[in-house]
């Protein structure tokens, strides 16, 4: 596969997108992007500079005040770093999961990462996931995909997350971040989650990792071949 392509992957929470996203990255021997971590270390700095108040509501403006300090790097070996401190483990957080879809409707912080995200991506050869890849950030994208899978794996799979960083949390409180998120992500006025009209959906809830790898690898194929 000498033409290199750039792969836009977008759906809802805990449906796999990351993990297949990883995995065809991988096999392609591409960049993997994972546009929802740069949120969620927007999210953690906001929670560590305390511009989140009593309710659970980000203070707006003092995060765009801040926001020229903050620096986003992601390495090779999926680490992610916030002004040079690795926060990959601390990003997979129940906290930070509560207030990451409130920084995602801030228009400047879009703007940011969407600048940077164009940056990593300038040369093809990537595969990003998101919520917003397919429509905004590569709308030009050779291949999209959307994926879906039902409320009751995604919660099993957040949970499996979650207690494999030590969090236990009971699964009903799971299922409502994961509802929550999707009413938020769906209706917000920048860049909500939607499908794009050339997007392919893949639904997820009865596939293993290796099924979803193998589809994924098809459309590639189909698409590099033709």
């Amino acid at each position: 596969m000498t033409k290199k392509i750039t792969i836009a992957i977008d759906g809802y929470a805990a449906c796999g997108k990351s993990t297949l996203a990883k995995a065809l990255a991988q096999a392609l021997n591409y960049t993997f992007i994972d546009s929802g971590a740069m949120y969620r270390a927007v999210a953690f700095y906001c929670l560590e500079k305390q511009f989140v108040d009593n309710q659970g509501v980000i203070q707006k403006k003092q995060l765009e005040k801040f926001l020229s300090e903050i620096e986003i790097e992601m390495t090779p070996d999926q680490r992610i770093f916030l002004n040079k401190q690795d926060i990959t483990d601390a990003i997979r957080t129940p906290r930070v999961a509560n207030v990451v879809s409130q920084v995602a409707t801030i228009k400047s912080v879009r703007s940011k990462l969407v600048e940077l995200q164009h940056a990593m991506g300038k040369n093809g050869g990537i595969v990003m996931d998101g919520r917003d890849i397919g429509t905004v950030v590569f709308p030009d994208a050779e291949l999209k995909i959307f994926v879906t899978a039902s409320t009751e794996v995604r919660t099993a799979r957040r949970l499996a997350e979650l207690n494999a960083t030590g969090a236990h949390v009971a699964a009903n409180e799971v299922t409502k971040n994961l509802l929550e998120r999707d009413y938020l992500d769906s209706t917000r006025l920048e860049s909500p989650l939607k499908q794009a009209a050339n997007a392919i959906v893949l639904d997820t809830t009865y596939l293993s990792r290796e099924e979803q790898l193998q589809w994924a690898l098809e459309r590639v194929r189909l698409l590099i071949t033709n």
